[in-house]
């Protein structure tokens, strides 16, 4: 951390819009679970899974040698990188075992999806554990994984929107509204919690407040989508990839300013 690397930015996100995706496809296909599956619930799983794998082969970048990648799934004991791989693999299967079950209208298929949905809210908090290092102390508690399920349930609305029919855009419009106001309260005073810690929680702290990216970001995508949503009661068709850069400038943010424990080495406390 501290670099910016475009593929850990894009596979972390990308991975987080399809797990909101698959979560809030299952809960529609579990509400509907009766009848036969609407076609735009099988549109929305091939996202599902086009979106993981776009993330996934993006994460390949991250790697000096791509092609040992397989490796890196040997220290599931000590991991949290194998555990996320692991989990994410398991979520892969389970999307591609729901798209069969759609197909085929299966009598299990709502139960594949919930199962689905939830195992990708597993490995997004497996993934979260990742970036959850002791040298890192902003970071050694948890917070990744609030961020990552927190963009899951933005992004994930956000753009079944797109998808859903007529019947779901109030509850679709609930959630987003929902976890913006939890985004916004959230990252407006975790900095100032940071600020209160050790030295370099603080530095943290200072290094969010002092970023204009991070302000931006505030505006742009918390601000205004709370009060478009707030105005017109729905989301409207361009706010999604609004939210989208948004949450792409807050993961750059996350893998930038947050402050590692080197940088105190021979200061004064």
């Amino acid at each position: 951390m501290n670099d910016m690397e475009l593929s850990l930015v894009l596979f972390t996100v990308l991975s987080q819009v399809s797990v909101g995706l698959a979560v809030m496809a299952a809960l529609r296909q579990w509400a509907a679970s009766e009848g036969p599956a609407p076609p735009n619930v099988r549109i929305e799983w091939i996202v599902v899974g086009v979106v993981l794998l776009i993330g996934l082969v993006a994460s390949l970048f991250h790697l000096g040698h791509p092609e040992g990648s397989p490796r890196s799934i040997l220290h599931l004991s000590t991991s949290w990188l194998s555990r996320e791989i692991i989990a994410f693999l398991i979520y892969g299967i389970l999307v591609i075992l729901g798209l069969v079950a759609l197909w085929k209208e299966t009598s299990r298929r709502a139960a594949i999806l919930k199962f689905a949905a939830l195992v990708g809210l597993i490995a997004l908090a497996v993934s979260g554990m990742v970036y959850s290092p002791p040298s890192f102390p902003a970071l050694n508690n948890g917070v990744p994984v609030l961020f990552y399920l927190l963009t899951a349930f933005i992004l994930g609305p956000a753009f079944s929107s797109y998808l859903a029919g007529p019947a779901w855009q109030p509850w679709l419009t609930r959630i987003l509204l929902t976890s913006l106001v939890v985004g916004l309260v959230l990252n407006l005073l975790l900095p100032s919690i940071w600020m209160a810690g050790g030295r370099v929680m603080h530095l943290t702290g200072l290094a969010y407040y002092g970023s204009a990216l991070y302000w931006l970001r505030i505006l742009g995508q918390f601000v205004l989508g709370i009060a478009v949503i707030a105005a017109t009661r729905r989301i409207p068709i361009w706010l999604p990839v609004i939210l989208l850069a948004g949450e792409l400038a807050g993961r750059v943010i996350f893998f930038t300013h947050v402050v590692h424990t080197a940088t105190n080495i021979g200061g004064l406390y």
